[in-house]
């Protein structure tokens, strides 16, 4: 995967179906779903944005990204409940170290679609994703510490807890500790009983 093959799969995400699951880009119609549950403090807590505050705000960043996505480095997918047709969160990669086949994913889900299974249901999508379309070697996520249920999706789908990084980000106002979990390709593969590619 070099950065121009990354550049064109983005530019026009594919989607993706899990059994409940819709994946696919945001779109400006997005707003009111979106702004549900990025208004809601309980969702925001552990990330590094603070809440919505008006939907108007939150339909000129489904606007902003729109820009991201033209250009290709935007790697997002909105998550919609396809029974309901409802954006409930977001996931996909967060950040590429091409140079080693690396990604760092990261996730946020309507509260009210939390205890669900609907994380480690996305996240899995994405692993596939990214492991056979992306050619990946590793994937990473990371969590603040005291943010358990996000620790909880990263174990389920077959991460192993790596370690802890003190105090590594300032958010907030306050200095937080991030947690890091991750899986390799071959690990993936054996989990989920797909073949590893012919050399």
């Amino acid at each position: 995967m070099n950065h121009d093959e990354l550049t064109r799969i983005f530019r026009d995400p594919p989607e993706i179906r899990t059994p409940r699951l819709t994946l696919r880009r945001m779109l400006k119609s997005d707003s009111a779903d979106m702004f549900e549950y990025s208004r809601d403090p309980a969702v925001s807590e552990y990330l590094l944005w603070k809440p919505h505050e008006s939907e108007t705000f939150t339909r000129r960043y489904l606007s902003y990204l729109q820009s991201r996505y033209r250009a290709g480095d935007f790697h997002d997918w909105a998550v919609v409940w396809r029974d309901a047709d409802k954006m409930i969160g977001t996931c996909g990669f967060t950040r590429f170290d091409l140079e080693s086949n690396a990604a760092e994913i990261g996730y946020v889900l309507n509260r009210n679609y939390w205890g669900m299974g609907v994380a480690p249901e996305a996240v899995r999508a994405i692993l596939r994703f990214g492991f056979l379309n992306l050619r990946l070697h590793r994937i990473e996520a990371h969590y603040m510490i005291g943010n358990d249920r996000s620790r909880r999706v990263m174990e389920k789908v077959g991460m192993t807890y790596e370690g802890l990084h003190r105090d590594s980000l300032f958010v907030k106002g306050r200095y937080v500790s991030v947690g890091i979990c991750a899986i390799l390709e071959n690990e993936y593969r054996t989990m989920y009983g797909i073949p590893a590619p012919l050399q």
